[in-house]
């Protein structure tokens, strides 16, 4: 198994499908059931910096990814939502689609989902770094004020990317 990087993090036991230049892997702190990402191998921090071929095998993977993760998790409808860019709340500097089923009632306003991606809670990067806290002896805590939505175990993510991985290769697509 070659070594997948979501920015400057290992992410190759959370990745559930591999395209020609895309993969998707499960969040590590998810702001629905079914969140996931889909990311250019290459790692860039900004779509114009994809060539035309990574932009098309992208978009592709999140039109498959997407019909999968909206029948696994029972969807309705789905919010895909690329950040691009800091100061468009992008937290890894890598290139990164949000895919996040969505149902009647999911949450108390239908576009809380935007605030809640550019929130402090969202930010994969401290999610990553709170993992890796969490699971070495000697590091310090995660930031107490975020204890509610604690990133999720590698067993846990592993778990689901099996599960999806699984779905994947059974769907059609």
């Amino acid at each position: 198994m070659s070594i997948i990087y979501f920015g400057s993090f290992v992410v190759t036991r959370q990745v559930f499908y591999k395209s020609r230049h895309s993969f998707a892997l499960v969040n590590v702190k998810p702001l629905l059931p079914g969140h996931v990402l889909v990311c250019p191998y290459r790692v860039v921090p900004r779509v114009k910096d994809l060539s035309a071929d990574e932009i098309a095998d992208l978009f592709l993977t999140v039109q498959k990814v997407s019909e999968v993760i909206e029948d696994v998790y029972k969807g309705q409808s789905m919010n895909i939502a690329i950040q691009d860019g800091p100061l468009a709340g992008q937290s890894v500097p890598h290139v990164h689609c949000h895919i996040i089923p969505r149902k009647l009632d999911d949450l108390p306003n239908v576009d809380d989902v935007y605030h809640l991606l550019n929130s402090k809670d969202a930010d994969i990067e401290l999610s990553f770094q709170q993992l890796k806290s969490i699971n070495t002896v000697g590091l310090s805590s995660p930031d107490l004020s975020d204890l509610e939505r604690m990133p999720r175990t590698e067993e846990e993510m592993w778990a689901e990317a099996e599960m999806l991985q699984t779905k994947m290769s059974k769907s059609n697509l």
